[in-house]
């Protein structure tokens, strides 16, 4: 739909450099020529609202018969959501969920007390050269949801809320914002957009929302008169008024909160929980193997002929 200026009648100020509370600059590293970008957890700041972990994949580009191939792994105490830009995932999951995923789509896997799940180029892909550029993130669940039955929802692209307008086009992946609420079934509040802005348009963030940040996936944008860069991610005090505007060569922009947890959470390789003792069963779990007769943990059918080790770490 046209963005609804009523929604916003007015931007408010640009705020202050005082209104950023943390800057991250995500860590780079090379997983066998596929570079991953890693903005959460950061040393500063283990979350943004119920967001835990955050990671850009590629851009990249693979020849004619490569592309990514993650073998089944285990997951607890989190959702999953997967988001492209460019290409596409296969994925497969232990509740037998055979789903692709394209551009502008959302994949949302909650894991719950425990859930199984592999994500691979597709054989079609592989036939002839590809790219792949998108971002994956973790939600922390409330601790009352850690141990819920695992669930998996995909919602195509023209389900999500678009506005458009104001030289601005923003797709709403999860939750509520700018007057929109998105189909995927959430366990806690929060938000999670993806925004193109033309050079110099402007975009008012949410303020229904305790945190808010944002992650600059192409261009610039300027807060306070101060120009953030692609790449950077930006976490804003709650309750300040927040507007950013483009840079020149536009922007593209990932924003993201809601309400923030009751406390910390553990991380532990593919597991997050609210205790070490539910890391330390779900560990145990995975080494033990014997998946067809496994209480937590099973292959996901059709790709049950491999899997990622327990790590020694």
């Amino acid at each position: 739909m046209s963005w609804n200026p009523t929604l916003e009648p007015k931007c408010p100020d640009a705020g202050s450099l005082d209104s950023i509370e943390t800057l991250i600059i995500p860590r780079a590293r090379d997983i066998g020529g596929f570079e991953v970008r890693r903005a959460l957890p950061a040393p500063r700041r283990q979350m943004v609202g119920p967001f835990i972990f955050f990671d850009q994949m590629g851009p990249a580009e693979f020849l004619t018969g490569g592309g990514i191939d993650v073998r089944p792994h285990p997951h607890i105490g989190l959702g999953t959501v997967t988001y492209l830009y460019q290409g596409e995932f296969e994925h497969r999951d232990s509740l037998g969920t055979h789903q692709m995923i394209h551009p502008g789509a959302v994949n949302w896997m909650v894991a719950g007390k425990g859930v199984t799940h592999s994500e691979r180029t597709s054989e079609a892909t592989r036939k002839g050269q590809s790219s792949l550029f998108g971002i994956q993130t973790w939600i922390a669940l409330p601790e009352d949801k850690e141990d819920m039955a695992p669930v998996f929802e995909h919602h195509g692209k023209e389900a999500l809320p678009y506005l458009t307008g104001e030289g601005k086009e923003v797709r709403l992946i999860l939750g509520t914002a700018w007057g929109e609420t998105a189909p995927v079934t959430m366990q806690s509040e929060a938000f999670y957009a993806d925004v193109i802005l033309e050079a110099g348009a402007k975009l008012p963030m949410p303020d229904n929302h305790e945190d808010r940040g944002l992650y600059i996936t192409q261009g610039a944008v300027e807060v306070a008169g101060q120009t953030f860069e692609t790449g950077q991610m930006m976490v804003f005090r709650p309750g300040d008024a927040i507007t950013v505007t483009a840079g020149p060569e536009g922007a593209r922009l990932m924003a993201l909160g809601g309400e923030t947890m009751g406390g910390p959470r553990h991380i532990w390789w593919n597991f997050v929980a609210s205790s070490k003792e539910k890391i330390e069963e779900a560990k145990q779990a995975w080494a033990r193997g014997d998946f067809a007769n496994n209480p937590r943990f099973h292959l996901p059918p059709g790709d049950d002929s491999e899997f990622i080790p327990l790590p020694d770490r």
